[in-house]
């Protein structure tokens, strides 16, 4: 009977001792495969995890700390200045405060555009940029902008002008992944230029002919200049001592061919056919985009525009902002096919 008992206590022990047994061995088989899995140990991935959002912050620092070095063409420095920095004071030389402030910002994207494809496309020896409008873009310092502002305006242009820069920062235009040569002017007479019009060689294909409305409200839209013919003659001696014209007949001075927006071509002034870039060079008008007219003893030429024509036109900017367009809405419509990525 004891025999019996014995027997039985034994078995039920064997019953709940090894399922137990089972049980723990399965649950160490499962942590071990997952530790398999997880080929790398947890302080090497936390390691890892913190060096790549190490890396991602030194990449913001560094886009945050992109600088350039910037030629004064009156004293001949270079001073290296933050690229942001910098164009605060290249918008408040090239742009009204008093502009929309989509306008501003768009000549912030385009600022910054044109700065980063001359880095691409040095044409200065040791330096990136110079502060010559007629050279590079326009740039005036924060103390010579003030200045000029009353003073009443200069604490709330002044942050305008920062508020447009900092709003698109790091924005710039792309073509095929590349910055464009982002020309821009003052006034198109209400129809852009192509490149090879004004300067010759061959054009960029985002640089298109575009119309844009209400850019006759400005004051850069029209102006006037008139010679006498003597002046005329002065002017153009410079340049081409030969010169010969018979003032007494009409068709020695008169507008032979103009360009496909409008603006001239080419211009007959006697024994001379010019074109109409370099006549607004030698009469110092504003635009090529005029036609003469021929009162008593003088020349006078009508002028529409101010500014080469191709590119973002900075009133027809202003003009369509007014409309409602964002900066990126007018910097589609001057450029054509473009993206605006970040630096």
């Amino acid at each position: 009977m004891k025999n019996i008992s014995l027997y039985i206590i034994t078995l039920i022990s064997i019953c709940f001792i090894l399922p137990a047994i089972f049980t723990n061995s399965t649950k160490t088989v499962s942590a071990n495969e997952t530790n398999e899995t997880n080929s790398k140990p947890p302080e090497q991935t936390q390691n890892e995890t913190a060096n790549t959002n190490q890396t991602q912050e030194n990449t913001q620092n560094n886009n945050q700390e992109i600088t350039i070095k910037l030629l004064h063409h009156q004293t001949g420095e270079i001073e290296e200045v933050n690229l942001e920095t910098y164009l605060y004071n290249v918008v408040s030389a090239e742009m009204p405060a008093t502009f929309e402030k989509e306008a501003l910002k768009a000549q912030a994207i385009v600022a910054r555009t044109y700065t980063m494809y001359k880095i691409n496309n040095k044409k200065h020896e040791n330096s990136d940029i110079c502060d010559d409008s007629n050279c590079c873009q326009a740039w005036v310092s924060k103390e010579e902008r003030l200045s000029r502002w009353e003073e009443s305006k200069r604490e709330e242009n002044w942050n305008k002008i920062t508020e447009s820069v900092n709003e698109t920062k790091g924005k710039i235009i792309t073509y095929q992944n590349q910055p464009i040569n982002a020309f821009f002017h003052s006034n198109s007479g209400g129809t852009t230029e192509i490149p090879v019009n004004v300067w010759g060689g061959s054009n960029y294909p985002y640089l298109q002919i575009v119309q844009t409305s209400g850019e006759e409200g400005y004051t850069q839209y029209a102006s006037e200049a008139e010679y006498t013919h003597e002046e005329i003659l002065q002017k153009l001696k410079e340049k081409y001592q030969d010169i010969q014209i018979d003032f007494t007949k009409d068709e020695q001075i008169q507008i032979l061919e103009h360009t496909e927006s409008g603006r001239v071509k080419t211009i007959k002034f006697g024994n001379h056919n010019i074109s109409g870039v370099e006549a607004r060079s030698i009469f110092g008008l504003k635009s090529n985009n005029f036609e003469i007219e021929k009162p008593e003893g003088k020349i006078k030429f009508k002028v529409k525009g101010y500014g080469h024509g191709v590119g973002m036109s900075q009133t027809g900017a202003d003009s369509l902002a007014k409309q409602g367009q964002t900066a990126e809405q007018i910097i589609t419509h001057f450029y054509s096919n473009v993206e605006i990525t970040t630096i």
